[in-house]
């Protein structure tokens, strides 16, 4: 593969780094009252092109056929909303001992809070060929949960509702999400066929935008002296995010493939990469509304930053060996279907 090639299909981890430096360089530009007035722009717009992108996309149909699949369902929403922020809680009640960055630690507990996302999880779960349509729903219903289960989640377990009461969180949430989606999926059922014909690049949309938000977050991160990011402590976040990906993938692989649980291959799948995937589209927006103000914001995002482009890394080199399980558990199935009894 050429360089170009690779500059192509890596685009948004080049542009995370972009945005980040070019906040380092000029974080005036982004900060807010700024001459970009994110605390309008960004707050308001960005996020809601974001979900309104998202409604526009999401084929309600393929929805629909999923909806009856519910103890897959349950599991994924159990999983991402449940099980993965407690034991994140008992993690980072032994790594407060060591001297990672507090702030980075509370980061790593905000991604354990987020939703699945619209994109990865569904992309990955295509390229493997499992149960896309299943990936899709949840995917989608998990951003509706978010809605809901994130902020309190971030409010149990990182105590800010102090400094932002409930009704203004689910107020600008409901406005910048819940009500872009509907149009969304409105401007959909009228638009239906030309979007089919002409497959605008909603994915590309939404990853430029979150890239406006991003360097938002970075200028007002650079712009506050008390800030200091120590690159031990970084790497170890690093290190600690590729490590809990590793291990709850395996954790849920193992659970999904015993026999009496019921689930097909292609299920398996779509609950691997859906259970553990977390969302940086709905993650960065509700840090910035349920945080707003708040000094340390930036740091408490970094491990959010760290855990998108991850996941996607670690799916994409996990793509063919996944692809070959799947592919000789289903021969074997079919050849057992076979036999006679």
């Amino acid at each position: 593969m050429g360089l170009l090639a690779r500059i192509r299909k890596q685009w948004f981890i080049i542009g995370i780094v972009v945005v980040i430096v070019s906040a380092k360089l000029q974080p005036s530009f982004g900060i807010r009252g700024g001459p970009l007035k994110p605390e309008v722009t960004i707050a308001y717009g960005a996020v809601s092109l974001i979900f309104f992108n998202s409604g526009l996309s999401l084929k309600t149909e393929e929805l629909t056929r999923a909806l009856l699949h519910f103890r897959l369902h349950l599991l994924v929403q159990s999983f991402t909303l449940v099980f993965f922020p407690l034991a994140m809680w008992l993690l980072l009640k032994l790594l407060t001992l060591t001297a990672i960055n507090q702030w980075l630690l509370r980061g790593l507990q905000t991604v354990s809070c987020m939703p699945p996302p619209v994109s990865s999880a569904v992309i990955l779960t295509k390229a493997v060929g499992g149960n896309e349509a299943a990936a899709i729903f949840n995917s989608a219903f998990g951003s509706f949960l978010g809605i809901v289960v994130t902020p309190v989640l971030l409010l149990l377990f990182l105590g800010s509702s102090s400094s932002v009461p409930f009704s203004s969180i689910f107020s600008q949430l409901f406005m910048t999400v819940v009500v872009p989606l509907i149009l969304g999926q409105i401007c959909r059922g009228f638009l239906r066929e030309c979007l089919e014909r002409r497959k605008p690049p909603f994915g590309t949309i939404s990853s430029a935008v979150l890239l406006m938000i991003i360097y938002t977050t970075f200028c007002d991160t650079f712009s506050n002296p008390n800030i200091e990011l120590d690159p031990t402590s970084l790497l170890l976040v690093v290190f600690i995010i590729f490590s809990i990906q590793v291990s709850f993938m395996l954790l849920i692989f193992i659970f999904c493939t015993r026999p009496r649980t019921g689930f097909t291959p292609a299920d398996t799948v779509a609950i691997v990469f859906c259970s553990t995937h977390k969302s940086l589209t709905l993650g960065i927006p509700m840090l910035k509304i349920v945080f707003a103000g708040y000094e340390h914001l930036s740091l408490i995002s970094v491990p959010l930053l760290i855990y998108h482009p991850a996941q996607i890394l670690l799916g994409s080199v996990l793509v063919p060996t996944i692809r070959s399980w799947m592919t000789s558990r289903q021969k074997a199935v079919k050849l057992t279907a076979l036999q006679p009894i």
